[in-house]
């Protein structure tokens, strides 16, 4: 529905709408439960659920499927199997992974410091709102040349990296730190690998392979928090913030040895 000059800001628009929600919801939610208890909330809840479906019926327009060719197996597994795939989409994991990790575990940081809750909720509202007004700066310089693809994401990356690693240090600081440098990370990745996967794809395989992207951000949500709680419970929850920050960081080394070698491979067969 866009042209694809305007990937960026279509995809940091789409982001910064979801980010408010993560930072409104548990804001609005904590009010609605002060004042008339997990009844409200839910009762709320249902009804904006219903208003919104209601609404997206009526606004959002009939986009019908393209005529494509027959595809195979063999010729869908290489195309996913492809570094214009494989890197904005383990980048997207990569990100997703940091972000389900703050949102669950900086709170419990926060508590075993002694914060309050209201200062580890704040945090992860932190963390939503500086995702939220990342993306669609990140969108926009992208559109206009400003920042390339590979460039926004080593440095989402190294964000998402340091904002783990400012996990480990003590006090509000360090929660704030995080929140702010993982939201800001992965508000910088989201738009740059949907945007990048949008200007590779076919026009008519374009909902299998947004697809196939969200399927492995999903495993990112999944494999962050697992691979943090694993490594916690067999040391301490340092450790496994440490484990996810170095592999977060290594992360753009191994897409950038992958994009070299395959463009010498592509050389040597010219």
């Amino acid at each position: 529905m866009n042209p694809q000059a305007k990937h960026g800001r279509a995809f940091g628009s789409y982001g910064f709408y979801k980010s408010i929600g993560y930072t409104a919801g548990p804001l609005l939610g904590g009010a609605l439960v002060w004042v008339g208890g997990l009844t409200l909330l839910f009762a709320v809840l249902m009804l904006l659920a219903a208003v919104v479906a209601v609404w997206a019926g009526l606004a959002v327009p009939a986009v019908p499927p393209l005529p494509k060719d027959r595809q195979t197996l063999m010729g869908l597994a290489r195309r996913l199997a492809d570094g214009s795939f494989l890197r904005p989409v383990a980048a997207l994991a990569a990100a997703t992974a940091a972000l389900s990790v703050g949102v669950g575990f900086l709170p419990l940081s926060g508590l075993a410091d002694g914060l309050p809750p209201v200062a580890t909720g704040a945090a992860v509202s932190v963390l939503a709102a500086c995702a939220a007004l990342v993306q669609p700066w990140a969108g926009r310089e992208l559109d206009k040349g400003r920042l390339t693809t590979p460039t926004g994401l080593a440095i989402g990356l190294g964000l998402a990296a340091c904002g783990l690693a400012a996990a480990l240090l003590p006090g509000v600081t360090g929660l704030l730190m995080a929140a702010v440098l993982i939201g800001a990370g992965t508000g910088l990745i989201t738009p740059l690998g949907f945007a990048a996967l949008a200007a590779t794809t076919p026009k008519e395989r374009m909902g299998q392979t947004m697809g196939a992207a969200e399927l492995v951000r999903e495993l990112g949500d999944a494999g962050g928090p697992l691979l943090v709680a694993s490594v916690a419970s067999a040391a301490t929850l340092s450790w496994g913030y440490t484990a996810l920050a170095l592999l977060t960081a290594l992360l753009p080394l191994v897409l950038a040895t992958r994009r070299t070698c395959r463009y010498r491979l592509d050389q040597d067969q010219d």
